[in-house]
């Protein structure tokens, strides 16, 4: 079966969002690097622990929350441990545990005021509510047909 190519359409379409995807990432990283020396991952992190039951998760939850392979979980965890913004736990006989520290708690804290007000500004404030809501929604689609065509393990 022959394979069928984009579009001009479509292929638009595909680039300007790509496109728009690649450089929030860039703009968004930058913001934080430069208002509190985080980077996106630290943050998505720090942000997820915070949120979870007395700030800890276990390490395959905050991977499938965070929509990351194991081994880079594992990586950002080492190296947010050695700065003292996370800790390993035990848990059971094989699971560890995520756990936010205090450090990694104010840290967040800090950052997220000037982090709110980047997204706020490139994103948020250009867009109506309405705008906002249709925007939601696709993204909610596209995220919902990416989990559910994983790749087992």
């Amino acid at each position: 079966m022959k394979q069928q190519g984009l579009t001009e359409h479509e292929l638009r379409a595909w680039r300007v969002s790509f496109q728009m995807l690649e450089l929030l990432r860039t703009r968004i990283e930058q913001q934080l690097q430069a208002s509190s020396g985080l980077s996106n991952a630290d943050y998505t992190v720090l942000a997820l622990l915070s949120e979870a039951p007395d700030g800890r998760m276990r390490a395959y939850e905050l991977g499938r929350e965070a929509a990351w392979e194991k081994s880079r979980m594992h990586h950002q965890l080492t190296r947010m441990c050695k700065r003292g913004l996370v800790t390993r736990e035990r848990c059971g006989s094989r699971g560890m545990e995520a756990v936010i520290t205090a450090k990694g708690l104010t840290a967040l804290e800090q950052a997220a005021p000037s982090h709110a007000q980047e997204v706020r500004r490139l994103v948020i404030d250009r867009l109506t509510p309405e705008e906002l809501d249709r925007f939601a929604g696709i993204a909610t689609t596209i995220l919902e047909n990416l989990r559910a065509d994983q790749p087992p393990g």
